[in-house]
């Protein structure tokens, strides 16, 4: 599954440490700056449901 996250450096960085909690991250790109608001980004992140994980 690809999952595009926005927001700023330090909400991008939360949601990456909730996500590794619950999945298994296999790919990330890099931070691009947002166009239409300068402090935000966006980052997209390549995940799988973790090994013996039920919903």
């Amino acid at each position: 599954m690809r999952i595009r996250l926005e927001g700023n450096r330090a909400e991008l960085t939360l949601g990456m440490i909730h996500l590794r909690q619950l999945f298994t991250v296999t790919s990330m790109s890099r931070a691009f700056p947002d166009r239409n608001r300068p402090r935000n980004y966006r980052l997209y992140v390549t995940i799988t449901p973790r090994k013996g994980h039920r919903p």
